[in-house]
């Protein structure tokens, strides 16, 4: 008869403190709702002196992961300390020695998920990483059980929430780029080297791991299309408006046929959606499946105890199925080990899209037959154009719409354009979500 389930941290950081923080403070409500208490046994952590705000019974912090992963009344390992190396090692290491584990680390799960979902399966113990995507949203739980008896067509998300932050800014207040982030960083939404949130990388990381579980497909976080929002303007901004679109930067995912698009880019879609209406540092994921039809999740995508929610969520599902000899009831991957199947990854310059153009001219007669006429030669067809009053001599934005196109005929077009004498710089791209009309 189990009369405890036993917890050990590795990771006493932001989200370890919020995980800490809950077990302790709702600890009577955790043991009604699983029938016995989840006893937070040992923290390990490098630095165990300095001052979290949490007053900790005596004896629990050790520098030691040891002292975790061989206590024997140590029954789940929460894995905190992000990275890869020594993560892996760690999560290895308690499922071999018939540990369940809860982690939050989606860089981790994104490039070496197959190598854990397989040894979780093998040993039939739970993985929870409900806080790897979304922070408190709970989108793992949707699609591994929630949404079970969907094929999810597609997937729509802010996944980041500094990027969501900075796109916010800048299109309330009309700022640059710059001048938002380095807001942001003041504020504390944005690390001091935020490379993964504003390139998309962390993104891609989520995005990977939602595609392995709504598809049953192993997936090469590489194959996942990335660009991140630096190039993004408040002329960009404005343009928008004027179609009645937002730029959000989305994760998205879709099912065609038999193959899978995954990317991640700033992206153009209706102001009136759901997910362009999420402001700040939200995150919003929209799950589109063949019988549920939309389902949006949204709340706060990071944080101490948001996170912390997910984690001791996770703690509180394996409890559950360790008191009913359940363990392995949920496979780690959504779909039983031995019947995921590899799909193709398709290529970015096969996708279809509309797309929004900004090209940057010199203001003369012909600009506008000559862009026109190379995006005919590719096959792409205009569905509207703003071209601003004329300033001969001057540079000038000229911005075109597309109906649907490839990404290959696009590119294609715009290698030939840029090298034209009229064009003053680069020329922005950014893909539109909508209707074709």
């Amino acid at each position: 008869m189990i009369s405890r389930v036993g917890v050990g941290i590795i990771g006493f950081g932001t989200v370890g403190t919020g995980v800490a923080k809950i077990l302790l403070e709702n600890a009577a409500l955790i043991s009604r709702r699983v029938g016995v208490p989840i006893e937070l046994v040992r923290i390990a952590d490098l630095d165990v002196t300095r001052d979290r705000g949490l007053t900790l019974p005596p004896g629990l912090l050790t520098t030691d992961a040891k002292q975790i992963l061989n206590d024997p009344s140590i029954d789940i390992v929460v894995e905190l300390v992000g990275g890869c190396d020594f993560a892996k090692r760690i999560i290895l290491e308690s499922i071999a020695a018939g540990k369940h584990v809860v982690t939050a680390n989606k860089a981790l799960l994104a490039i070496h998920g197959e190598e854990i979902f397989a040894a979780a399966s093998s040993k039939g113990v739970d993985l929870g990483f409900e806080a790897s995507v979304g922070g408190g949203i709970p989108v793992i739980q949707a699609l591994r059980e929630g949404l079970a008896a969907n094929t999810i067509q597609s997937i729509y998300g802010i996944i980041n929430g500094t990027a969501n932050y900075i796109l916010s800014r800048m299109t309330h207040e009309g700022q640059s780029f710059e001048a938002v982030l380095d807001e942001a960083k003041k504020a504390g939404y944005a690390e001091a080297d935020p490379t993964f949130d504003v390139a998309g990388i962390d993104s891609a990381h989520k995005l990977a791991i939602l595609v392995a579980l709504a598809y049953g497909t192993p997936v090469n976080v590489k194959e996942v299309y990335t660009e991140g929002i630096t190039h993004i303007t408040p002329l960009d901004i404005a343009y928008a408006k004027e179609f009645g679109c937002t730029i959000k930067l989305l994760g998205i995912a879709k099912l065609v046929g038999n193959e899978v698009e995954a990317r991640v880019h700033p992206t153009m879609l209706p102001s009136s959606s759901p997910i362009a209406q999420v402001e700040g540092v939200y995150n919003a994921i929209q799950l589109v499946g063949d019988a549920v039809g939309d389902v949006v999740l949204y709340g706060r995508g990071a944080g101490s105890m948001p996170t912390g929610s997910a984690v001791v969520g996770d703690l509180i599902a394996i409890a559950r199925n360790q008191l009913q000899g359940a363990a392995g009831r949920v496979p780690p991957a959504s779909f039983k080990q031995d019947q995921r199947r590899p799909l193709r990854m398709r290529p970015m310059e096969e996708i279809s899209s509309l797309y929004y153009l900004r090209f940057m001219v010199l203001d003369r007669p012909g600009v506008l037959s000559q862009i026109a006429g190379e995006l005919g030669r590719c096959g792409i067809s205009i569905s509207s154009v703003l071209q601003q009053g004329r300033r001969e001599g001057q540079t000038v934005p000229v911005v075109i719409k597309t109906h649907t196109a490839t990404e290959r005929d696009v590119q294609t077009a715009l290698r030939a354009i840029n090298q034209m004498a009229f064009i003053s710089e680069p020329t922005t791209l950014i893909r539109v979500e909508g209707k074709d009309e």
